[in-house]
């Protein structure tokens, strides 16, 4: 079986795009964050499947100069409204029906077994969706420090459960406007991750 080479640029861009659902799902974005994305789109001719059609259709929708004060809105509304928002951003959640359960405990298990331990100012659980984006970014743009099949371990058994699911949710959510752009783009992404770390190593 042939082993798989993995190139610089190639690991770099699939870190950023966890990077950047990362940034979108842990806070309402800011004009900088919006005038980054606005340049991700490639030209026409060159999106050539979907997941490069998702990246340009949220592009084109950061580059409209969108109101910050309804994103910032529509953020709140989604995922922290009064109580609750109207998603429920967990992996938990999306796996038992419960917050703080076995998935979370397996998560931090897992995490624990690579050295990653969440910084003592972030109260958010690991389970957090922006979370396990941020955490993928790490273990892929640490190269060498963690092995392919760490990569493979984490998405299987803590995004791929429930991180498609999220995402159509997301497209569908009743207060969903700009973020309904983020929800494409993430089933794309889950996708064409979900595909990736099939390969053989």
């Amino acid at each position: 079986m042939r082993k798989v080479e993995f190139a610089a640029e190639e690991l770099r861009f699939r870190a950023n795009y966890y990077y950047l659902l990362s940034l979108l799902l842990s806070k309402p974005p800011k004009q900088e964050t919006l005038d980054i994305i606005a340049q991700l789109g490639v030209p026409d001719a060159q999106a050539t499947n979907q997941f490069l059609l998702a990246l340009n259709a949220l592009a084109e929708a950061a580059g409209t100069n969108p109101d910050l004060a309804r994103l910032d809105d529509e953020y709140h509304d989604l995922f922290i409204g009064v109580g609750r928002g109207e998603l429920v951003p967990y992996g938990s959640w999306y796996i038992t029906g419960m917050l703080m359960d076995k998935p979370l405990s397996l998560l931090r298990h897992d995490l624990k077994a690579l050295g990653i331990e969440r910084e003592p100012h972030i109260k958010e659980p690991e389970d957090h969706i922006a979370a396990l984006m941020d955490i993928m970014g790490i273990v892929i743009e640490s190269g060498d420090e963690y092995p392919f099949k760490a990569q493979q371990t984490l998405f299987t058994r803590h995004i791929k459960p429930w991180g498609r699911r999220f995402f159509r949710d997301l497209i569908h959510a009743r207060t969903a406007n700009f973020y309904t752009k983020v929800g494409e783009f993430g089933v794309e992404f889950i996708d064409f991750e979900t595909e990736y770390l099939e390969m053989p190593v």
